[in-house]
């Protein structure tokens, strides 16, 4: 019995795989709003009913692709000295997350994104989420209670300071990413000591 279900499990995920995949290509390919479900459950060997069991919407296949983000930004945090002073463990997070090989088709997506409004609306969750996910883990890595105020603050502070080294990337912008969310956390020194 266990076998069946493993199976069932494996071949629910693959199809879950194919329509996705299939469908962001046909999006990179067509553009958001060209592509319709019929022709995504085409592309993937499904029928529409069969997609539906997977994706609600084509915004949802779409914001599934950045679902384990908030994971990767928790482990981020977790490889980090417990000992850093929280800013400097959450810059050096984002640096190694920024600082991993860059797929062309995930910059692809985010140009896509945040092009499409429907898309840029629901990415915003994803942020909610890494804000949430963020503060756990650097509560956790701390040693501090799961609210705490300063992990709070520096996650929101944080997911902001991605928010924007994410702009300037998809906007094709000369500053690499890691240049950008350094600099921006050097302001955010600057102005936390009174400097500016």
């Amino acid at each position: 019995m266990s076998g069946d279900v493993g199976l069932r499990e494996r071949k629910r995920s693959e199809t879950h795989a194919r329509i996705q995949r299939e469908a962001i290509r046909l999006f990179l390919d067509h553009g958001f709003e060209a592509v319709t479900l019929d022709q995504i459950a085409g592309a993937a060997g499904v029928s529409r009913r069969s997609l539906f069991h997977y994706f609600a919407s084509k915004e949802e296949i779409v914001l599934s692709t950045k679902a384990g983000f908030p994971t990767m930004v928790a482990k981020a945090v977790a490889a980090r000295p417990a000992d850093e002073p929280l800013l400097e463990m959450l810059e050096k997070a984002f640096a190694d997350l920024a600082g991993a090989p860059r797929d062309p088709q995930g910059e692809a997506l985010a140009r896509l994104i945040s092009s499409t409004p429907s898309l840029a609306a629901g990415d915003q969750a994803k942020y909610d989420a890494v804000e949430q996910a963020l503060t756990a883990a650097l509560a956790a890595q701390k040693g501090l209670s799961a609210g705490d105020m300063a992990c709070r603050v520096a996650a929101a502070v944080g997911v902001d300071i991605f928010r924007m080294a994410t702009e300037a990337w998809i906007s094709g912008a000369a500053e690499a990413p890691e240049a950008v969310g350094h600099a921006a956390f050097a302001r955010l020194r600057d102005l936390a000591a009174g400097k500016i």
